[in-house]
């Protein structure tokens, strides 16, 4: 018998130590309101899509940290900004793997080579894949980060150095955002442009989970990313259950078939909070409900129309049909707790006024329109169907007619994008606590070609407002030119502004590390399933 030396006990010991945690951890199921796009979070801009892959399966030079309100550093272990604003140097980690699957084996670790892939792809219209994505890039075009980045420079292996054409407050904390996950360039070499789609299909990422499977509007499965640089998550798995229905997905967190479930209708987090069989953590969220007027469509086009349809809205009964409870009301774009909000008027509920400004508008009958929802709630959206119903009893007082139209998710926002929609249910949840997170994607006019801006409203002053406040870091001249921007969003009457909810999320009892984001993002990392 071969005695065993003392310096060989603690290999054996760690191996020990790693097979018993292996053995007591357990997968985690999630019960999801809707299938993802796909995971090229550069291509679409959906929540569900961010969620299903830039949150669990990639990473960014930088995170935003809500607890803190703070960005803090993740593939890059540290930044720099020169004195005039115009250069970002970025130091990025050492020995960050790739993520390992059958169709592809990383043959290095990170470096300043995948940050400029992932930048020049979708910034240099001169670089091979830029024309790939069929959809374009909506976040960078919306941001217009291809006018405020001049390039994006290889410094040496680990330093990548970003040079703007002029000063930008929000550079940095657009970097947190889904659309700025870090990508592999060797990956993307072995695919070719021709074979882009495989990005979508088959991504590969830094993240604490490797996508393992999708089956569209059934199942997502996830197995843990072995080489990932950061904490380790304490699940062995991550499966996504895509079910649509809320009160489905609570039946099946009180059945243990899902540990947690995402959007929960707010009479369902009610009909909960006392039971034993389930958990409910909440949060208010950095988010705002809202339905947008395509104002390049007659009759949206007219001002008063806008204000006529703004005034006819029993917002109160709406928002106690839809949320019961569970949300703030909206009068403008963002929540009352960001810095520069303006509290506005809201337009009030007078179906009389509602008239009279139709009638001014040249339509004393009303006119017909359409409504556009989605089948499924969400946190932004807990009973579309209701909503939707409401909305349009409303403006049937005022003698708009409007038929709802019920659009599966995916092909609501592709179709919402390209502008065919009249009235539209929609929300927007920002990516950390600045307003421009609000202002540039939903109301810059480069977002109308991006298709984010869904009112579709350019405006030379709004716009001039909107850019004007990104180009100084003093907070308070930018207070001064959101406020501007506000009181041209609210006279305008682009939006119906609804509701700002609270996000609520429910878990089994057997749950514990989940935190609810405000931002509406997820991280699954630290979450334990006892």
């Amino acid at each position: 018998m071969t005695p065993i030396r003392p310096h060989s006990i603690a290999p054996i010991l760690a191996t020990m130590a790693l097979a018993i945690a292996s053995a007591q951890a357990k997968p985690l199921a999630v019960c999801t309101e809707a299938s993802p796009d796909g995971f090229d979070v550069v291509q679409y801009n959906s929540l569900t899509t961010t969620n299903a892959s830039a949150d669990v399966l990639f990473n960014r030079l930088v995170d935003y940290d809500a607890g803190t309100g703070k960005v803090v550093p993740s593939l890059a272990e540290k930044w720099e900004a020169s004195a005039d604003g115009l250069a970002y140097t970025f130091t990025l980690r050492k020995n960050v793997a790739f993520q390992s699957t059958d169709y592809f084996k990383p043959g290095r670790a990170l470096n300043a080579d995948d940050v400029l892939f992932t930048f020049n792809r979708m910034l240099d219209s001169n670089h091979p894949w830029y024309k790939s994505a069929p959809n374009g890039y909506p976040h960078a075009q919306s941001f217009q980060l291809p006018k405020i980045v001049k390039s994006v420079k290889k410094v040496d292996d680990y330093t990548v150095r970003f040079e703007l054409n002029s000063p930008e407050a929000t550079f940095v904390p657009l970097l947190t955002m889904g659309f700025a996950s870090i990508y592999s360039a060797e990956y993307a070499g072995q695919l070719t442009p021709a074979k882009a789609a495989d990005l979508n299909s088959k991504p590969i990422g830094t993240g604490p989970f490797i996508l393992k499977s999708y089956q569209k509007d059934a199942v997502i499965r996830y197995d843990v990313n072995p080489g990932y640089f950061g904490n380790k998550p304490k699940v062995d798995r991550l499966i996504y259950a895509i079910t649509p229905d809320a009160t489905v997905r609570v039946q099946k967190v009180k059945a243990g078939e899902c540990q947690i479930a995402l959007s929960p209708k707010p009479q369902d987090v009610t009909a909960v909070r006392n039971d034993k069989s389930v958990k409910v953590i909440d949060t208010h969220a950095f988010s705002t409900a809202f339905v947008a007027f395509n104002t390049q469509h007659k009759p949206f086009d007219n001002v008063k129309v806008r204000q006529a349809l703004n005034t006819a809205l029993d917002k109160k009964t709406y928002l106690k049909r839809v949320f019961d409870g569970t949300a703030t009301a909206a009068d403008g774009p963002y929540p009352p707790n960001t810095w520069s909000y303006v509290n506005l008027p809201d337009y009030g509920y007078d179906p009389v006024k509602a008239k009279q400004l139709l009638a001014e508008a040249g339509f004393p009958n009303g006119f017909a329109t359409t409504i556009w929802i989605r089948p499924a709630g969400s946190t932004l959206n807990p009973n579309p169907r209701a909503g939707g119903e409401l909305l349009q009893a409303d403006l049937a007082k005022i003698g708009v007619k409007a038929e709802l139209k019920v659009i599966e998710w995916g092909e609501l926002i592709k179709r919402a994008k390209a502008g065919e929609h009249d009235i539209l249910f929609m929300g927007w949840s920002g990516d950390n606590g600045d307003p421009d997170n609000f202002l540039t994607p939903q109301f810059a006019c480069a977002s109308v070609e991006s298709g984010l801006n869904f009112a579709r409203f350019c405006d030379a002053a709004l716009d001039k407002a909107i850019s004007t406040g990104k180009k100084t870091t003093d907070q308070a001249a930018r207070s001064k030119q959101y406020e501007i921007a506000q009181k041209i969003i609210h006279d305008q009457a682009l939006w119906i502004p609804l509701a700002h909810p609270i996000a609520a999320v429910l878990t089994t009892p057997n749950v514990s590390g989940y935190k609810v984001n405000p931002f509406s993002r997820q991280d699954f990392t630290g979450v334990t399933v006892n």
